[in-house]
C-alpha cells in the first residue's frame, strides 16, 4: 500500500485542470466546516488523547478506522493519503483501473504528522469546550472526519501542482531545477484569491453555523464554531501547508 505507483487518482487528464479542482476545493470547504461544526458539538473529552503506554486511545481507533477503510480500498486513490501509512492491510477488492494523474515521485508526499499535529494542539481547543461528557465513541468519529476532510483538502495541494506545472513548465522548471523552494512558493501565491478564500470560508461557517430562526430577521449573534476561527484556519493553516506540499511536489515533478 506503501508504493504510490500502486495508486490510483479519481482525476482523469481530461478533468485535471485548475476550473475543475478549484470546484472540488470550494465543496470540500463546506465539508470541512460542517465537520468542524459537528466536532464542536462535544467538549475537548481529554481522556481520548492520554497516552497509554504508548499510545492514546484515539491514536488507536485512528490507526483501526484507517486499517478498515484501506480494506474498503479508500487509500488506492491518490486524493486520500492517511495518517499511519505504513500499518495498512491491502484491500480486499481490486482497484479500479485509471492512469494516474500525478508523477510518481511527487504522489507519495504525506505531510499528516504535522496535520495531526495542528488539530490536536492548536484546533481542537478553539472549536471545542472544556469538560468530558464521556462520548469517547462519537467525539473520535468526529476527530476522524475532521482529521480526514483537512488532509484532503491540503493534499489537494499536490493535483494544483501538477496542472499549474502542465500549463506553465517554462515558470516553473527554473526553480526546480535550482532547487528554490522560496521561488516556487512566490509562484504559487496568490494574495488576493487567499483573502477572498479567507471571507468565503468565514461567511459558509456563519451561515452554516447558526440555528436556524423561524422569525425573519431574528438572530442570536451565536455561532457553533466561530467563523473567524475558520478563517483563521485556512489563512494560517490550510492554505500555507496545502502550498508546503505543492512545493515539495513540484520539487519532486522532474525526477
Amino acid at each position: 500500500m506503501g508504493d504510490c505507483e500502486t495508486r490510483q487518482g479519481a482525476y482523469q487528464d481530461s478533468l485535471m485542470n485548475l476550473e475543475s479542482l478549484r470546484k472540488s476545493l470550494v465543496r470540500q470547504e463546506d465539508t470541512i466546516i460542517f465537520s468542524l461544526i459537528e466536532r464542536s458539538n462535544y467538549p475537548i473529552n481529554s481522556l481520548l488523547y492520554d497516552r497509554q503506554s504508548s499510545a492514546s486511545f484515539f491514536h488507536c481507533f485512528l490507526k483501526e478506522s484507517e486499517a478498515v477503510h484501506a480494506k474498503a480500498g479508500r487509500y488506492t486513490s491518490l486524493e486520500e493519503n492517511a495518517f499511519f501509512p505504513d500499518d495498512l492491510p491491502p484491500p480486499l477488492l481490486p482497484p479500479p483501473k485509471q492512469e494516474p494523474a500525478l508523477h510518481p515521485s511527487g504522489a507519495c508526499i504525506n505531510i499528516n504528522e504535522k496535520i495531526l499535529d495542528l488539530y490536536m494542539k492548536t484546533l481542537l481547543p478553539l472549536i471545542a469546550a472544556k469538560g468530558d461528557d464521556g462520548n469517547y465513541a462519537a467525539t473520535a468519529a468526529n476527530d476522524l472526519a475532521c482529521l480526514q476532510a483537512l488532509s484532503r483538502r491540503i493534499h489537494f495541494g499536490k493535483f494544483v501542482a501538477e496542472v499549474k506545472f502542465r500549463d506553465a513548465p517554462q515558470d516553473y522548471t527554473p526553480a526546480i531545477r535550482a532547487k528554490d523552494r522560496e521561488a516556487l512558493m512566490k509562484l504559487l501565491t496568490f494574495e488576493s484569491v487567499e483573502e477572498m478564500i479567507k471571507k468565503r470560508v468565514e461567511k459558509k461557517a456563519m451561515v452554516f453555523g447558526q440555528d436556524v430562526q423561524l422569525q425573519e430577521n431574528e438572530s442570536t449573534g451565536k455561532y457553533k464554531v466561530k467563523p473567524e476561527v475558520v478563517s483563521q484556519l485556512y489563512g494560517e493553516w490550510v492554505m500555507p501547508l496545502t502550498k508546503i506540499v505543492q512545493v515539495e511536489y513540484l520539487l519532486r515533478r522532474l525526477d
